[in-house]
């Protein structure tokens, strides 16, 4: 129970953050609902005098105010004679509410769609800010749907279900205070039913809030098998997974059917019920209301003017179900939205350091573990002067990588995980983003966005000129083939590069870090899918246009690594060798296993085919 309440007031707390830029419009929209629902109030009241009083001639009862307004005007027998005046009211009353409903729909919908770009940006905003474990713990469809599914469910609550309360506590309100004011019996009938209703609709507000969550949550893993699948359609026709991917799709789609399908027939159910609790109460108010006019309890006016309260009283309670229904689907939209909004963002560095960044790197000790993970990297030490490049070779899940993303911070190195410092300054008291800008990256699985290959290559720096752009494509190997292209640098890559070949995509990505000009770069084994002359010329350019920066090289080629000044070998985590790429030629271990496999010595020295 603490526990929901906690998260209920965070919830409230991060609407509230929503609404900051939509709040005034809402208000407008919130007003001109009570004045539509004043007019409301004031039309059966005007036929009612007119029946009761004007043309009846009964004594009139109604306020003060009302009777001084009626003598200036000439009295009821003025009236009597000039009926226009009465139908004015009526159309006076009835020009006042249409003004204000148009009011209301334009406040409301400017309101609701401000309200939907400012939850978008905040959100946004905020996973673009989130740590990178987060993202790797969170299906991206998921996310998509939390971002558009969810936010339409919580706006559509608040601009159509909640800016209406006001609108209906006053009819509730005015309307049981007309009725009481005309015959307390007839009322009490009345609501007779209202007890009935309302626990009713609180026991459904439970099956279907639970129904909803165990939907929504389905429509998540929807839409994530669906980005998955629309990402990875090269795969999936490559290996002639159609239709184990269709089979799949079916019969999560069936799921997710069948879950709104049981939760349609949960509301069914309460509405239906609902009504015909609403339409018996309007029958006893009928049928008793007929029986005191003609035992003269009851005038004819009044009992037109209650039959019209009634129905307005009425109204809020059969719209219960659809109320507690969306109420229920915002909670869960909301609870879904919180859980992003809640998410701790990634941590500025408390000192904000911006030391240069073309000093020597070290690794002190460096240990490591991914969170319920055992440990990934065991003290870890070395030294990298300014300047040099170092290979780092190793198996697959040797912590290669996870080396790299610990230089970038991408993973927060722990105070009991050793030290890594740049010119003898810890990284954690580096500003973060001056860190990242300053160390150009090119990953295993270089992403490219759907945009054009200039637009992609100068992502770090928009400013880039064309000749600038060609320029960092030549040092990648890249120019001569994009100049082959109809459109050349304004070709289409299309979503994640498809259209390009995997080395295109390699040598893209490494342009696009090429670009940035940083003093520390690092390659995550980014030249495995060109051949080994391309290889080799990326690398001749890195010397020649980049020889100030640190380079780090992760392959598993050892041609790759042949010209790096130290090459480091890991085993499991830990460092099994460390040294130049000569001295480990010879020096009988992985490297030197390596070589001979990749060479072909090996099979020569085992008398191979073709030895001898």
């Amino acid at each position: 129970m603490e526990t929901k309440k906690k998260n209920t007031k965070q919830n409230l707390k991060i609407l509230s953050r929503f609404l900051k830029g939509s709040w005034l419009l809402f208000a407008a929209a919130i007003l001109s609902a009570i004045v539509s629902a004043l007019a409301d109030m004031l039309g059966p009241q005007i036929i009612r005098m007119a029946i009761d009083n004007v043309l009846g001639g009964a004594e009139p009862t109604q306020p003060k105010f009302v009777l001084d307004l009626v003598e200036r005007i000439g009295g009821m027998a003025y009236l009597a004679k000039h009926l226009w005046i009465m139908a004015l009211a009526i159309v006076i009353v009835a020009i006042v509410k249409a003004v204000s409903q148009y009011l209301f729909r334009v406040s409301d919908t400017k309101a609701s769609e401000t309200l939907v770009k400012t939850m978008r940006d905040t959100l946004f905003n905020h996973i673009e800010r989130l740590p990178y474990a987060w993202h790797g713990k969170n299906r991206t469809g998921d996310i998509i749907q939390r971002c558009t599914s969810d936010i339409d469910t919580l706006k559509n609550f608040v601009s159509e279900q909640l800016t209406q309360v006001f609108r209906i506590v006053i009819l509730v309100v005015l309307s049981l205070i007309f009725m009481l004011r005309m015959d307390v019996k007839l009322t009490l009938i009345a609501l007779s039913l209202m007890p009935v209703i309302l626990i009713y609709s609180f026991i459904f507000s439970q099956r279907i809030e639970k129904g909803f969550e165990e939907a929504d949550e389905a429509e998540g893993v929807l839409s994530a098998r669906v980005q998955e699948n629309l990402t990875g359609v090269r795969v999936v026709r490559a290996f002639g997974r159609e239709r184990r991917e269709m089979d799949r799709f079916t019969e999560q789609n069936e799921s997710y059917t069948n879950l709104w399908i049981r939760l349609a027939r949960v509301m069914a159910r309460y509405w239906c019920s609902a009504d015909v609790l609403g339409s018996l109460q309007v029958m006893l108010v009928v049928i008793f209301g007929a029986v005191r006019c003609i035992n003269g309890e009851m005038l004819a006016g009044e009992y037109v003017a209650f039959i019209t309260y009634n129905g307005m009283l009425i109204w809020p309670i059969r719209m219960l179900g659809r109320m507690i229904a969306e109420m229920s689907k915002a909670g869960v939209s909301l609870d879904r939205i919180a859980y992003i909004m809640s998410a701790e963002e990634e941590k500025p560095s408390e000192k904000g350091l911006t030391p240069p960044l073309d000093r020597t790197i070290e690794f002190d000790n460096v240990s490591f573990a991914y969170e319920d993970s055992p440990e990934m990297l065991h003290n870890i030490s070395f030294r990298l002067p300014a300047g040099k490049t170092l290979g780092i070779l190793g198996g697959t899940g040797s912590g290669k990588s996870t080396l790299m993303a610990l230089l970038n911070k991408l993973y927060p190195l722990p105070e009991a995980g050793g030290t890594i410092t740049v010119g003898d300054v810890d990284i954690r008291d580096i500003d973060t983003g001056y860190l990242r800008r300053n160390i150009g990256m090119v990953l295993q699985e270089p992403f490219l966005f759907s945009r054009t290959l200039r637009d992609n290559i100068a992502i770090t720096r928009p400013e880039m000129d064309l000749e600038e752009v060609r320029e960092v494509s030549r040092s990648a190997c890249l120019d001569e083939t994009v100049m082959d292209f109809a459109k050349g640098y304004d070709t289409f890559v299309g979503e994640r590069g498809v259209t390009l070949s995997g080395g295109q995509k390699q040598r893209a990505a490494i342009a696009r870090t090429l670009a940035q000009k940083t003093p520390i770069m690092i390659f995550d084994d980014s030249l495995s899918a060109v051949d080994t002359e391309t290889d080799a010329k990326i690398r001749a350019a890195l010397k020649t246009h980049f020889a100030g920066s640190t380079v780090i090289l992760i392959s598993h080629r050892i041609t790759t690594l042949s010209q790096a000044d130290t090459v480091l070998v890991l085993d499991k985590g830990r460092i099994a060798e460390l040294g130049t790429p000569d001295e480990l030629r010879s020096a009988g271990g992985i490297y030197q296993q390596i070589y001979e496999i990749q060479t072909g010595l090996a099979e020569l020295q085992e008398g191979g085919p073709h030895a001898g």
